[in-house]
């Protein structure tokens, strides 16, 4: 996609979620990348009402050229960035179920969620907790980078973490791959709060087949 397209989608995307329950008044924020720098949502933008052209664009030396001001959270985008070089879209979101997790207790601080559906085996993966920092705090930025390094290490690359009481960041090839994983993250942390007793997960044998027929990174 070009710039224009790019801006677009990431309105398209935010007004999505939005209007389905994802995100909630000001919380969250999308970027991608460009060749030459990024372009992130407004600090305290609403992401359903949105507005193209007023999208912060920085440079690649993060020296913002245009629109609003940036959300706070560009400094952890980047990081993921430099960290994943797949990763063209983030999303950052204070999705309620995966906070009321959070609150509660997670599955374990490896993996915040069970692999108790397919979906969430092939579609997100593991997803390990960052212990809870205040918003916008820099030592956030370094924790998830050497998450990313250490799971891409062990050959189980990450495409999400779950930010203790604030909400989850994922980040794929595109606005709408990168929603698709928060959604298929919120919807099973949704699944897993309801389910009294809970579930078991897959076992190896089941999660062997997702890793054989569908390359799930697990």
């Amino acid at each position: 996609m070009n710039e224009s397209a790019l801006r677009d989608e990431i309105c398209r995307v935010g007004r999505s979620l939005f209007d389905r329950g994802y995100v909630h008044a000001t919380a969250g924020n999308i970027s991608v990348r460009l060749d030459d720098g990024f372009l992130i949502t407004p600090t305290d933008a609403c992401l359903g009402h949105l507005d193209p052209e007023r999208l912060a664009r920085i440079d690649a030396h993060g020296q913002q050229s245009g629109g609003d001001r940036a959300s706070k959270t560009l400094a952890l985008h980047r990081r993921i960035y430099d960290a994943d070089g797949q990763a063209r879209c983030v999303i950052h979101t204070h999705s309620t179920h995966l906070v009321a997790l959070t609150l509660q207790g997670v599955w374990s601080s490896n993996d915040i969620l069970p692999p108790i559906t397919p979906y969430y085996v092939m579609k997100v993966g593991h997803v390990p907790l960052i212990p809870y920092h205040r918003p916008g705090d820099a030592a956030v930025g370094d924790l998830v980078a050497q998450r990313i390094a250490a799971m891409a290490e062990n050959g189980t690359p990450i495409r999400a973490v779950m930010l203790h009481r604030l909400g989850p960041n994922v980040w794929h090839r595109s606005p709408a791959e990168a929603s698709a994983v928060l959604e298929e993250l919120e919807e099973t942390a949704k699944l897993w709060l309801l389910c009294n007793p809970k579930p078991a997960p897959l076992d190896d044998a089941r999660i062997e087949a997702l890793r054989q027929t569908f390359g799930a990174a697990w």
